[in-house]
């Protein structure tokens, strides 16, 4: 199979840094260029030495790279319509990042936009290729569980807004200025935000649709910013199973400009927790277990050499096969539409204190 000449635009989104390892090394991929949407964005890229030559001007970028196939949008959320706009009228295919829009009619926009250039429009959601996910839905699957009764789920992490500032800003997180309440001086675009995964695993697990949820913020343990650093979200499927999530930037992390080891703080950076209760059984998973602790440098603090599976080169895998073989991949625009609907109803419930219907 040839391998697909890709590019990455934006370079400011926190998840950037965990492509360049796989962009390098899968043989399916020629990573040629990269777009910084700024002059800091470029220098921070360039400490990674990746060998790839970076740019500030998108046009610039193809004039000089014709070849392009593909673009990883690695960018604030509310740039992403922009992006996805000059990827779409150029035939380029697109990896974009976990949060396309909340604006839904924008959304919709999206979708006739990529249905008319005919491209591969995939959404990150690198949760799908996590070995542990993979073995609980074999497990599901199977009937062991009987019919599913209740999930819980957390999805918490540090807060990324030391390094990527745009994550606490409202607008360019949520797209738009939206207080939480009338009562509240926070504004939506937080760790809601960050946590889409186990929104849309859910759907993946169950077949369902969502009936309703009900959500409430607490106290910031960052007082300083301007958007909820904590929630929890509970509600019902179209087809009974009820669940309770925890989306919350509930780590704690050193305020690092660039993201190094030290960043996290004990007990580790990220914990995707499942507790799924089924009428014949029940399971429990640890999706990022396997960390080293150790004392020490940079801080003097009990800290976490954080390790991960390597859940993009599935991702990557799938994305080449579906634009070599004209495919939809699994998480694409359409699908993960209903997860976002879901995200807005929490902040609607928020909003009204009262459960929201979906």
């Amino acid at each position: 199979m040839k391998p697909v000449k890709i590019a990455m635009m934006g370079m400011t989104h926190d998840h950037t840094r965990k492509y360049y390892q796989t962009l390098i090394e899968n043989s399916k991929l020629d990573w040629i260029a990269s777009c910084a949407e700024n002059e800091e964005a470029r220098q921070v890229y360039e400490l990674y030495k990746t060998g790839v030559p970076c740019y500030l001007d998108p046009e610039e970028m193809l004039a000089e790279h014709p070849d392009i196939e593909a673009i990883v949008i690695a960018s604030a959320n509310d740039r992403h319509f922009e992006q996805m706009k000059f990827c779409a009228e150029r035939g380029l295919h697109i990896l974009s990042m976990k949060i396309p829009t909340f604006d839904m009619a924008e959304y919709d926009k999206m979708i006739e936009m990529v249905d008319r250039a005919g491209i591969v429009c995939q959404i990150e959601l690198e949760m799908h290729y996590n070995p542990v996910v993979k073995r609980l839905q074999e497990i599901i699957s199977s009937g062991k569980l009987g019919k599913l009764i209740s999930v819980q789920a957390t999805n918490i992490t540090l807060s990324p807004v030391w390094a990527f500032p745009w994550q606490g800003d409202p607008k360019a997180s949520y797209g738009k200025i939206v207080p939480l309440s009338s009562e509240d001086h926070r504004f939506r675009g937080g760790a809601l935000c960050d946590h889409p995964h186990i929104f849309d695993m859910i759907r993946w697990l169950t077949g369902a649709h969502f009936n309703h949820v009900y959500a409430q913020v607490a106290p910031n343990l960052r007082p300083e910013l301007q958007v909820e650093d904590m929630m929890l979200v509970a509600g019902k499927m179209t087809d009974g199973t009820a669940f309770l999530f925890d989306p919350s930037w509930s780590r704690l992390e050193e305020r690092l400009k660039v993201p190094a080891p030290g960043w996290e703080i004990f007990p580790k950076r990220m914990e995707v927790n499942f507790s799924i209760t089924g009428e014949k059984g029940m399971i429990q998973c640890d999706c990022f277990g396997p960390n080293v602790y150790h004392n020490g440098a940079p801080n003097d603090r009990y800290t976490v050499q954080y390790t991960y599976f390597d859940e993009w080169i599935g991702l990557i895998d799938e994305f080449v096969d579906c634009i070599r073989n004209h495919r939809q991949p699994k998480i694409n625009l359409r699908w993960h539409q209903e997860t976002i609907r879901c995200m807005n109803a929490c902040y609607e419930s928020v909003r009204s204190g009262m459960p929201a219907k979906i």
